[in-house]
C-alpha cells in the first residue's frame, strides 16, 4: 500500500509546527511528509510502523523520523471500541531544514546536528536519560512562542546530536512517494491561496479534486488533522495577521480582503486564534518591530 502525504499547516508567526494531539485513537494512516518529525507518545499503546520496522509503543515512546520516511502509529484494538477514559495523546514537532534559514546546517557549529538529521533517514529511537530530558523540553516547547520557542527546538536537537541513546529504527532508509496524493493536496492548497478572499464551499473543492463531498471531507481531515473549514479559517487569519503587521490597510479592509463577511465575526475569530483583537495585535507587533 502506498503511503499518503500528510501536511500540518504552520501559523503565520511560526517557522515550524508544534502540536499536542488528543484523540480517541491515532487517525493518521500509513503516511509520509517532507518534514522531520519528533514525536512523543504521552498516552496510549499500540504498534508502531516506521520504515521496515514494526514495534510496540506506549507512553514515553520518543522517535525522530526523517523526511519522507513512511510511518504509522496504530493503537491497540480496545481504542477503537469507544471505551470511556482511553485517549491517544502525543506531542508532535514538524520542521524543515529551511525552518532555520538558508545554509544554517552548513555552519561548522551545526556539524553534529547535521549528522543527527542525516541519521534520522532511518528513524531514531530516543531512550534513557535523553528521553526524560527531551520529554521535559517538549512539554516546555508547547508553552513557548517566538525566539524562546525557536531556541528550545535548537537545544533539543543539540542534546540529541551528542547523545549515545539514539538508535536506528528502520533497517533501511525508505522514501515515501505518492505523486497522485501530493498533486491532489497541493491543488487544494493552491486553490485556497488564490481564492481565500471569497466564499469557498466544500462542494467546490471536492469537485476540483474529483471527489464526493463527504469523501473529500474525510480525506482532508486525515491528511491535515483538521477539518477543511478550520484550515480555511486559519489560512485567512494568518494572512490577516501578516497584513496587520506589514501593511497600511485598515482593519475593516483587512477583514473583507481576507474573506470574512463581518467585522464582528473577524474580531471574534481573531481573538480566539491570537488571544487579542486585531488592533491589539497590530499595536503589539509594530511596537516590537520599532524597538
Amino acid at each position: 500500500m502506498k503511503p499518503v502525504l500528510e501536511h500540518l499547516p504552520r501559523d503565520a508567526d511560526e517557522s515550524f509546527v508544534v502540536r499536542h494531539f488528543d484523540y480517541e485513537y491515532y487517525p493518521t494512516p500509513w503516511h509520509f511528509h517532507p518534514e522531520y518529525e519528533l514525536v512523543l507518545v504521552t498516552e496510549s499503546t499500540g504498534k508502531r510502523f516506521i520504515g521496515d520496522n514494526v514495534n510496540d509503543f506506549g507512553p514515553g515512546n520518543l522517535a525522530l523520523i526523517g523526511p519522507n520516511l513512511p510511518h504509522l502509529y496504530k493503537n491497540d484494538p480496545l481504542y477503537y471500541a469507544g471505551k470511556p477514559g482511553l485517549r491517544a495523546r502525543s506531542i508532535v514537532v514538524h520542521f524543515l531544514d529551511s525552518s532555520f534559514g538558508e545554509n544554517f546546517f552548513n555552519l561548522p557549529e551545526t556539524k553534529a546536528v547535521r549528522s543527527l538529521l542525516a541519521r534520522s533517514a532511518r528513524g531514531l529511537e530516543v531512550t534513557g536519560r535523553t528521553n526524560l530530558l527531551i520529554t521535559q523540553k517538549l512539554n516546555e516547547l508547547l508553552a513557548l512562542s517566538g525566539l524562546p520557542r525557536f531556541l528550545c527546538l535548537l537545544n533539543i536537537l543539540e542534546i540529541l546530536s551528542v547523545s549515545d541513546e539514539c538508535t536506528n529504527i528502520s533497517g533501511n532508509a525508505i522514501a515515501g512517494a505518492n505523486e497522485t496524493e501530493s498533486d491532489r493536496l497541493n491543488n487544494v492548497f493552491e486553490f485556497v491561496s488564490k481564492n481565500f478572499h471569497r466564499d469557498i464551499r466544500m462542494a467546490e473543492i471536492a469537485e476540483l479534486v474529483h471527489m464526493a463531498e463527504n469523501s473529500f471531507s474525510r480525506y482532508f481531515s486525515q491528511r491535515t488533522r483538521k477539518p477543511f473549514s478550520q484550515y480555511l479559517l486559519e489560512f485567512r487569519l494568518n494572512h490577516a495577521a501578516n497584513l496587520l503587521v506589514e501593511g497600511q490597510m485598515s482593519i475593516s479592509e483587512i477583514c473583507f480582503t481576507c474573506g470574512f463577511n463581518s467585522i464582528s465575526n473577524f474580531n471574534k475569530q481573531f481573538r480566539k486564534q491570537y488571544d487579542m483583537n486585531p488592533l491589539g495585535y497590530r499595536t503589539l507587533y509594530r511596537n516590537k518591530i520599532s524597538l
